[in-house]
């Protein structure tokens, strides 16, 4: 199995894809992102986030934040497939569950990081900015 990934900032990446099939927690997580800045896709479930990844090979997202239970195709069956593709294994991955076993999930699925839902907002900050950059802000419109 390949090691997490280490931090990477380049410049070859686009924003942080979301995979998460609750719409409410997909939507807070995305406006969050982006009021910090960052460029935001998302995906409803792996099937979709691969399915969206292969269509874009060439600008791929810096950062994947997957969840781990979800129709279709949970995040460990994405995982798998993922680290399988030699043009996505590379995609660092943050993985947001409910489950207790955080731990042991970010081990058995090798990932960079795994964080309890409802996420710990400066946490899961402080790692995005560890493997990407901002685009720029979103505007308040209070001018």
């Amino acid at each position: 199995m390949h090691a997490p990934s280490k931090p990477r900032r380049d410049r070859g990446c686009s924003g942080v894809l979301i995979v998460e099939d609750d719409p409410a927690i997909q939507a807070t997580l995305a406006d969050v992102l982006e009021d910090e800045g960052y460029s935001v896709s998302v995906a409803r479930n792996g099937r979709e986030a691969l399915d969206a990844l292969r269509a874009r090979p060439t600008s791929p997202p810096c950062l994947i934040l997957l969840d781990l239970m979800m129709p279709n195709m949970n995040g460990a069956e994405f995982r798998s497939e993922q680290v399988k593709d030699e043009t996505l294994s590379a995609i660092p991955v943050i993985l947001l569950t409910a489950d207790r076993q955080s731990d042991r999930a970010r081990e058995e699925l090798n990932v960079a990081a795994a964080l309890r839902k409802p996420p710990d907002l400066d946490a899961l900050l402080s790692l995005i900015r560890r493997y990407c950059e901002p685009v720029g802000l979103r505007p308040t419109g209070d001018d």
